[in-house]
């Protein structure tokens, strides 16, 4: 196979992975903190970070314009800084996968940080552990198979976004172009062999995912 097939696939994952590393930080770091604390308009907040799950991926990508495109102050400071707008660019590829893949990492984060028996987390503090301490010897390491279930979850969600990832990062072979737009474009130019292939390739990972997520829970 050529680099034609080959490239949208190295593409995707290199965008998934790198999502993924800010989803997973993020994503635990405000699954222990609204694990934790209990403040009016909580629920607010939480519905917030879910929103992005249940949007249209194409009212994201149209709010990633506006925070980001060249108008805004934010697209503006970040053209001043590296001479380039951001939209179009593969860093605008990893933003929008990260956006969409960050729900289920927060989702699945929260519920793994509630679950800890908080008499543990207690009887570290008592032995002189700080915050820290035993949010990284304590918290994590009895929420990790959560922690991990939600961070293959998200791996498989960057991987297969399509809509925000058109709009913001746009199609360009090579630079942006992920196998959904590239299944998306081989379909539109009647390429139905390639448009195939590429659909076998996301199905396979994604179904290997899920296995992953399924042993990594039982």
């Amino acid at each position: 196979m050529d680099n034609n097939f080959w490239t949208p696939i190295d593409l995707s994952i290199e965008v998934a992975l790198v999502s993924i590393l800010w989803v997973l930080i993020f994503g635990v770091f405000f699954g222990k903190v609204m694990a934790d604390m209990k403040f009016k308009g909580k629920v607010f907040i939480e519905t917030l970070f879910l929103l992005p799950l249940v949007l249209p991926p194409t009212v994201v990508g149209f709010l990633l314009i506006i925070l980001f495109g060249r108008n805004s102050p934010i697209g503006s400071w970040i053209e001043w800084i590296f001479k380039q707008p951001l939209m179009f660019t593969w860093w605008a590829a990893v933003i929008a996968s990260a956006v969409v893949a960050f729900p289920l990492m927060y989702q699945s984060a929260r519920t793994g940080f509630e679950a800890v028996d908080q008499d543990i987390e207690d009887a570290a503090r008592v032995d002189g552990a700080n915050e820290f301490k035993v949010f990284v010897f304590i918290s994590i390491p009895l929420a990790f198979r959560a922690i991990i279930s939600g961070a293959i979850l998200s791996f498989a969600r960057a991987l297969g976004e399509f809509g925000a990832t058109l709009m913001f990062a746009g199609n360009i072979p090579g630079k942006t172009q992920t196998i959904p737009t590239a299944i998306y474009m081989a379909i539109d130019t009647g390429n139905m062999e390639l448009a195939w292939l590429w659909v076998i390739s996301i199905i396979i990972i994604s179904f290997l995912m899920l296995v992953s997520v399924h042993f990594i829970r039982s």
